[in-house]
């Protein structure tokens, strides 16, 4: 691809609902005219879980049906493909959330050839680059295509690494991949007098490939995967895209090291949209392109339970406690795949097309990443958690900006290392929503102490599973733990955090409580639920009868777990609702979601974004404050709770 001509008209995701109608109405606006654009649209307004049935043309039908502007949802179904829309342009952040390849693919079956924006999440980018989507920050462009101008493709790889301008000339990834020999090796030694490294930059350059031969910041690299997973909404788009392009059947590298997760959508028959939105059969499409390619290749893999509604377990969360290990490298079709992050290896988000290529080829690309120093340090006060670090740093103005998008996030300090590997788990999976690449924590006792308790294996960590001293920072983001206080994220965005005593009065209803899903369904988190239901019960409390309290296990060695030390017992009589293993309410796909716009939820889900988790308002809190805001009726801390008991 050399020159680039591009016909048609702008799309600008303007924060003006006037604007947005007149727009899809026929009138063309320049951008001084549109207003100001909107921020953090996410790959939930672009594409909603609802409308990802299909993995084909017909998904051009949907793009930016979930966009939200002035409380109001203005693209209608076929919108933006009749109005004849080729450049949709935004502000910052375009393309937060989850990693689901369907929102670049429907805006490219839609019509639109480029999106242009102030700044991009790194994996929508890269889904881009994968596709033949066409990005940019250059906001001049628009008045060259508007004067028809052809744009040289080089206007494309401005600030983009070598690897990545390959790929987007070769209209893809799977195009640019049929073009490399997978299983040449090193014939020179490895870079090994570099001064001092990151443990992220050490395990990138124990596994890269010889066709990226260099470990430096900034530059594409192709790394060796010890696992490879995807779940039941893009396995079969990936197989889709994997025959389309290397032929049935497709020669798989190693598919022991393959994992075939079936759990996103295993609530689906008890999701009320879905059932009334006829969605169902579309929910047993996407099933059935999961267990064909499953049942096809001699793939591991994890499934809905037989005599029961739930699976086995959430892919990230059965992938640290059954599967990745220290200084190893994990792909998987979830931005939530740094949970794993937690163990000290390499874990971090893919598309469907970048997982396809990773069956075929046992490599995923990345862009070698600046990293962000996250140093927690003193003692957490009682009642804080790993969601309240979170939800503090979301809310900082470096990470709200965007000022550390595509950065690993390395924990360390006093504080993380007093944690547990399911705290670690918490503050690595929220990477995600933190805009990062993936998040670490350095492998040490707790860790060793984790693999010998849930998994029975004992664990050397060698010397080099660690940051080297005078590696270099992209920042250091330094936190006094015990100034932390109990954190709330407000509706419509992660990033709106605000302390749980800055509430400001009466105290804030709830309808909902929902305590689960990966960042919040792991053992020490049902720890703290049972903290605060123990201690309503003995003091003669109970969930209002206005209340619907939903607790969902995130595996099944977790509800084991539970059911070994009574606390499910605890829980029915609280009166909570227990829910199997799946993703469930906060993919909006099972109960606990919101059924209508009045609802108020509090939630221990990592993201709440328009429409997540139903049409209510989502806050979100750590599973601690959740259980006491159930308890309570209201939103409020479990301290806030106990010092109202000791002032009565």
């Amino acid at each position: 691809m050399d020159n680039v001509k591009i016909s048609g008209r702008p799309l600008f995701l303007s924060r003006s609902l006037d604007v947005m109608r007149r727009q899809l109405g026929g009138e063309t606006f320049a951008r001084t005219s549109a207003g100001v654009l909107r921020d953090n649209v996410s790959t939930d307004e672009i594409t909603p879980v609802t409308v990802m049935m299909t993995h084909d043309e017909r998904l051009g039908k949907f793009p930016y049906v979930g966009l939200e502007i002035e409380g109001i949802k203005p693209v209608s179904v076929d919108a933006v493909r009749h109005a004849g829309f080729a450049i949709t342009v935004a502000g910052k952040r375009y393309g937060k959330g989850s990693s689901r390849e369907s929102s670049p693919l429907a805006e490219i079956y839609s019509g639109i050839r480029l999106v242009i924006a102030e700044s991009f999440e790194r994996i929508y980018q890269q889904n881009c680059d994968n596709l033949g989507l066409l990005t940019s920050t250059d906001f001049g462009l628009l008045d060259r295509i508007a004067a028809g101008e052809t744009i040289p493709i080089e206007e494309f790889l401005i600030g983009r690494d070598p690897l990545t301008q390959q790929i987007i000339r070769a209209g893809g990834l799977l195009q640019f991949s049929k073009t490399v020999d997978w299983n040449s090796t090193d014939s020179e030694p490895r870079e090994s007098r570099q001064s001092a490294r990151t443990l992220v930059e050490k395990i990138l350059l124990r596994n890269r490939h010889p066709v990226t031969p260099k470990v430096e910041r900034g530059s594409g690299v192709f790394v060796r995967c010890n696992w490879r997973f995807s779940h039941d909404y893009f396995t079969g788009m990936a197989a889709h895209f994997m025959h389309r392009d290397f032929g049935l059947p497709a020669p798989l590298h190693d598919p022991s090291t393959v994992i075939a997760f079936q759990d996103h959508l295993v609530l689906a028959p008890q999701s009320v949209p879905h059932v009334k939105g006829g969605l169902l059969q579309g929910v047993r499409d996407l099933t059935r392109g999961h267990d064909e390619f499953a049942k096809m290749y001699p793939v591991r893999r994890h499934g809905a339970l037989l005599n029961e509604a739930g699976a086995d377990g959430i892919c990230h969360a059965l992938m640290t406690e059954k599967y990745a290990l220290p200084g190893e490298v994990v792909v998987g079709t979830d931005s939530h795949t740094p949970h794993s992050g937690a163990l000290g290896c390499l874990a971090f988000g893919v598309g469907a097309t970048e997982v396809a290529n990773s069956w075929i080829t046992g490599y995923a690309r990345c862009k070698v990443p600046d990293t962000v120093r996250v140093e927690v340090l003193g003692k957490l006060t009682p009642g804080v958690m790993a969601k309240d670090v979170v939800l503090h740093l979301l809310r900082l103005d470096e990470v709200k900006n965007g000022g550390a998008i595509g950065a690993v996030f390395e924990y360390c300090g006093d504080a993380v290392q007093a944690m547990s590997v399911d705290e670690r788990a918490t503050l690595t999976n929220m990477v995600a929503e933190l805009g990062g690449f993936t998040g670490i924590v350095a492998p040490d006792a707790k860790t060793v102490q984790f693999l010998r308790e849930r998994r029975g294996i004992d664990f050397q960590i060698e010397p080099w599973m660690s940051s080297d001293d005078g590696a270099q920072y992209r920042s250091t983001i330094t936190i006094d733990g015990s100034s932390l206080r109990p954190m709330l994220a407000q509706p419509g965005d992660p990033g709106n955090g605000i302390p749980v005593d800055g509430l400001a009065e009466p105290p804030l209803p709830i309808t909902i409580a929902y305590g689960g899903s990966c960042t919040g369904g792991k053992q020490e988190d049902f720890d703290r639920y049972y903290e605060v239901f123990e201690w309503a019960l003995k003091t003669g409390r109970k969930i209002p009868s206005n209340v619907r309290l939903y607790l969902q296990f995130g595996t099944s060695d977790v509800r084991a777990y539970c059911e070994a030390r009574g606390y499910t017992d605890a829980f029915r009589e609280i009166g909570a609702e227990i829910i199997l293993p799946g993703c469930g309410a906060c993919a909006n796909c099972g109960p606990g979601q919101s059924l209508s716009a009045e609802d108020v939820t509090i939630s221990a889900i990592n993201r709440n974004f328009p429409g997540r988790s139903g049409p209510g308002k989502v806050w979100l809190a750590s599973p601690s404050t959740v259980a006491a805001s159930a308890v309570a009726g209201y939103i409020t801390s479990f301290e806030l709770l106990l010092a109202k008991q000791r002032d009565t």
